[in-house]
């Protein structure tokens, strides 16, 4: 869910001025799922851009007020969101801790980095969701270690309808800055694609596990 319209254009026009995201309908993506896509969203670039990475934390950091108030701990979810986990932590003045995809082979074998003790409440920060698969397995990760979730804030999502369908299963509050329809409105306002190619972006968005170039 998009809490403010206006945010949701500026970061969608950021991460379009920086190619974090890439429109290429002729030239189509492989994801690791498999998936043939004509975007692809890399937000790690973000970090590498000042002006940019602090419009986001700050963005970020007040919706996360705003939404649920000041939870115990940030967790970001590794690798994508850990930079930019780390500065809305930093925004609030919270704790901060990481989650792994999973648990180390050496040492402790952690799954969870940092320290989390049972019922802080916490807010997870993604940096993309796409199924939501990813991002929810880091909540049960926090969950099984006793934090209280009190909802998951992301840069951006393709909206699919089985992440809200995962999300609602499993109870999480999902908000993001952006979204996919922001996107592709302000790509085609300003020229960054045409009409045939906005066209294609509508027709994966459709089905996108059995779109074809």
């Amino acid at each position: 869910m998009i809490l403010n319209k206006d945010t949701a254009k500026k970061t969608a026009e950021l991460l379009l001025q920086i190619n974090a995201i890439k429109l290429e309908p002729e030239n189509p993506f492989t994801w690791a799922s498999g998936w043939k896509s004509p975007i692809y969203c890399d937000n790690r670039i973000i970090l590498s851009y000042p002006t940019i990475r602090n419009y986001v934390r700050e963005e970020m950091g007040k919706q996360v007020e705003a939404l649920y108030g000041k939870p115990d701990v940030i967790a970001g979810v590794a690798t994508g969101a850990i930079g930019i986990g780390m500065l809305v932590a930093e925004y609030l003045g919270l704790p901060f801790i990481y989650v792994r995809p999973e648990a180390k082979a050496h040492g402790r074998q952690n799954k969870i980095e940092g320290k989390l003790e049972e019922n802080q409440s916490v807010v997870v920060i993604e940096d993309l969701i796409s199924t939501g698969k990813s991002s929810l397995n880091a909540v049960d990760a926090l969950e099984s270690h006793g934090a209280n979730i009190k909802g998951m804030l992301a840069i951006f999502t393709y909206g699919f309808d089985i992440a809200t369908t995962n999300f609602e299963q499993k109870n999480i509050d999902l908000h993001t800055l952006s979204d996919y329809s922001h996107l592709t409105e302000r790509a085609a306002e300003s020229g960054y694609i045409k009409e045939e190619q906005l066209n294609t972006l509508m027709d994966w968005r459709t089905n996108p596990s059995e779109w074809k170039p």
